[in-house]
């Protein structure tokens, strides 16, 4: 698979057009500032009652209802939740699309899924940062940029790839070096790793050390150092060099039992519980579970929610992150 560069992109293509960046939360407002500051044209697209409004307007962008942002824009860039995308599109957005225009996104999901299809004449591009929005803004202004992938879904004026590229670019993604995939590949791969690995996996992984620690008499202090203090200092060794390194880092001890005892825990059912969860994500099922989720009101989320802050994970944490010096 190959990389693409700084050389491999031009944001000349981006001379002619303004940016509209619906949305101002971690995403929002850190590929705002960057494609600003790139020289892009940009206007933000925000609710006027909102925080985000006054947020973006304290920021020095020039700020619209959304509407307006997307009727004078000719890049229409969505950074809003997955799960209203579909709902402001069809009530804000969707009137303002013409011939010509680009539809821009940064998550797959609702092309995938189809909750929002573009209509005939527009591009439809994604621009993905591999990273959260602090971290892309930091790299940013130290003059790097985070890794990224980008997809084209729809290509009617020839140039969608080009204009994806150009996006990329000026928010400096190219200096780290960037990806094309397609919208499908980017939707189930990131909602599977989120859901088995990153979000969901590791820290049921690092709650279920602490309750066999705590359980079996040990202090819930030294409990939370080993199964989640330190979980950092490992993934860093991990990100710096690979699984190699990291073994290479740590003591023999903690490498024989990591290599003997790993794989007795993350076992083949694990894995096919894996497969299980990538094929409610293929299938859509996972994305009609989650909207129905938000449209109920989120009581699944409000009280996984509400029960974690009562883990005693969660209350030794705070108890030491506290005693921490600044």
């Amino acid at each position: 698979m190959k990389l693409l560069y700084d050389d491999d992109a031009n944001t000349g293509i981006l001379s002619d057009k303004k940016v509209a960046v619906i949305g101002y939360g971690a995403q929002g407002r850190a590929q705002a500032l960057m494609l600003r500051d790139s020289g892009i044209n940009v206007v933000v697209g925000a609710r006027k009652d909102g925080a985000s409004f006054q947020k973006a307007q304290e920021d020095g962008l020039e700020v619209l209802p959304i509407p307006e942002a997307a009727r004078e824009s000719q890049i229409i860039h969505i950074l809003i939740p997955d799960e209203i995308q579909a709902e402001i599109y069809e009530k804000e957005i969707q009137e303002h699309l013409s011939p010509g225009k680009v539809l821009s996104f940064s998550h797959g999901f609702n092309i995938v899924f189809k909750k929002i299809v573009p209509p005939q004449g527009v591009d439809c591009i994604m621009v993905a940062p591999k990273a959260p929005g602090t971290e892309e803004r930091k790299q940013y202004l130290q003059g790097f940029g985070v890794p990224a992938l980008i997809a084209i879904e729809k290509d009617e004026s020839g140039q969608a790839r080009e204009i994806a590229l150009a996006m990329a670019k000026a928010m400096k993604f190219t200096k780290a070096g960037v990806i094309e995939c397609t919208f499908a590949q980017e939707a189930y791969e990131d909602l599977m790793g989120e859901q088995t690995v990153l979000c969901g996996g590791v820290v049921e992984l690092m709650k279920t050390g602490f309750e066999v620690l705590t359980e079996a008499g040990y202090p819930p202090e030294v409990a939370y150092f080993e199964c989640l203090h330190e979980m950092k200092l490992i993934i860093d060794l991990v990100y710096e060099g690979g699984i190699g390194h990291m073994y290479d880092v740590v003591s023999n001890t903690a490498e024989y039992g990591g290599r003997s005892v790993g794989p007795k825990i993350i076992d083949a059912g694990t894995k096919e519980r894996m497969k299980e969860a990538l094929q409610r994500v293929e299938s859509g099922e996972f994305a009609e579970e989650w909207l129905n989720e938000y449209k109920s009101g989120l009581p699944k989320m409000k009280k996984w929610r509400e029960e974690e802050k009562k883990h005693p994970i969660e209350i030794a944490g705070k108890e030491i992150r506290g005693l921490f010096k600044k």
